[in-house]
């Protein structure tokens, strides 16, 4: 039996620039958006991704991410979310109870780049892959990045997860 943990982060789907004059927090998804929400949910279920907690956003963007992807699970919608650095990310997570064994993080960049970038990279540069190069050079609206680590949320720090898997919508559709 697997024991590891896993985090799941996802960037919201595609927003709508539609009306200039709306307040950035209340921007809804762009029917791109909404689209590839659906391809994601369809994804998330023939994977088995179905994580036990869910943070997400308070933006409308993340909730209508959070919606459209159907995951399921016990959800937690948290303004502070919404402006989060990545340590700021990381400090939540460390307090995720202990039994736990995945969550779902829905936000924003530049954070979710940075945070999965910290946890995955060993800090010497010396590796290689694919999916983390990947994650280097773009996190895209709808990308998910799967990491695992076999400690308790409260021991999660840069350097101590592995990063399992990085899809893009592109290839979500």
């Amino acid at each position: 039996m697997d024991d590891r943990k896993r985090l799941f982060v996802l960037r919201h789907a595609k927003s709508s620039w539609d009306d200039p004059g709306l307040d950035d927090h209340e921007r809804p998804l762009a029917p791109r958006g909404r689209r590839a929400a659906e391809a994601m949910a369809a994804q998330l279920r023939a994977r088995g991704i179905a994580p036990r907690l869910v943070i997400c956003s308070s933006a409308r963007r993340a909730r209508e991410t959070l919606e459209g992807v159907a995951v399921g699970g016990r959800q937690l919608i948290e303004p502070g979310l919404y402006s989060a650095s990545a340590s700021d990310l990381l400090q939540r997570l460390r307090g995720v109870p202990e039994a736990t064994e995945s969550v779902m993080v829905i936000g924003h960049n530049p954070a979710l780049q940075i945070l999965v970038l910290s946890l995955a990279e060993t800090g010497d540069g010396a590796r290689r892959d694919s999916d983390l190069d990947a994650v280097r050079s773009k996190f895209p609206t709808g990308a998910l990045a799967t990491l695992s680590f076999d400690l308790r949320w409260s021991e999660l720090a840069p350097g101590r997860a592995e990063l399992e898997g990085f899809v893009t919508p592109k290839r979500w559709q």
